[in-house]
């Protein structure tokens, strides 16, 4: 495969896909602002170094970050061939233009391309909304809609799949996990394993409420209640089936990830 730069490579996709491709044997560079190795997307002096020898790379924007539209040009100048770009299965809903035109440039790059685009991780609940758990109370504006909850372990092994074989070359894949479920159904599950009481509250005035409470502006809580919104009116996620497909096995459950995760203590104060 020759070697495989990942850009992103410390969060909990990031850090999994490095992790499978050592295991692998595969030869990887993992940089960052504060990786040996040192990238960082706002200043381009950076990537000349962390690109040397590059023939394929794993591309995972931080949070509100859009990939600079230079970087793909410098990239195919040093050698790179093939991009897995993560992206995110809500991103027009959640109105990330940003990750849209990033998308845009990979697809209409001379690489040889890979999307993934997942859906929330069942991991989530162990980062983003681990404190509203040990609180008690989960407030997502979304009421009972089902979401298509996915285990980071999978995702990485698509991504990993993606990077070190040439069946997924210019596609998007939609990733979810086997079975959909409603945020009151997944804190309903986190309860029984835990025998933490954990309540949801799918209203946008719990939402604002909450969010106001944190120090949030107006116009930000207003923002990402309307895009919560388009996410409900959406309806109930359907499992799309491509993790089934890609990997020749089932994905990962979400009872069994709760399971594994209450296990290690993950919700205990």
């Amino acid at each position: 495969m020759g070697l495989i730069l990942v850009l992103g490579g410390t969060g909990t996709v990031g850090s999994r896909v490095a992790a499978r491709l050592r295991d692998a044997g595969q030869e990887i560079r993992v940089a960052s602002r504060h990786a040996p190795q040192r990238f960082d997307w706002a200043d381009p002096g950076t990537w000349e170094a962390a690109l040397a020898g590059v023939t394929t790379m794993f591309v995972l924007l931080p949070d509100q970050t859009g990939m600079p539209e230079a970087f793909l040009p410098e990239a195919l100048r040093a050698g790179v061939r093939r991009v897995v770009l993560h992206s995110d299965r809500g991103l027009e809903v959640m109105g990330l233009t940003a990750l849209q035109d990033t998308e845009r440039w990979v697809r209409e790059s001379e690489l040889d391309w890979t999307i993934v685009r997942p859906d929330w991780f069942d991991q989530d609940f162990e980062t983003f909304f681990r404190q509203p758990v040990l609180d008690g109370r989960l407030c997502v504006p979304v009421g009972d809609v089902r979401q298509g909850f996915i285990d980071a372990d999978d995702i990485a092994a698509v991504e990993v799949a993606a990077l070190t074989g040439d069946g997924l070359s210019g596609q998007m894949l939609e990733l979810t996990g086997p079975r959909a479920l409603s945020f009151g159904e997944a804190v309903a599950e986190i309860s029984r394993a835990t025998g933490r009481e954990v309540r949801f509250d799918g209203t946008a005035g719990a939402f604002r409420e909450t969010m106001a409470s944190d120090g949030l502006p107006g116009e930000v809580i207003d923002m990402l209640a309307a895009n919560y919104a388009t996410l409900a009116a959406r309806g109930d996620t359907e499992p799309t089936g491509v993790v089934e497909k890609v990997l020749g096995r089932p994905g990962r459950d979400f009872t069994d990830y709760v399971a594994a995760a209450a296990a290690r203590g993950v919700w205990t104060a």
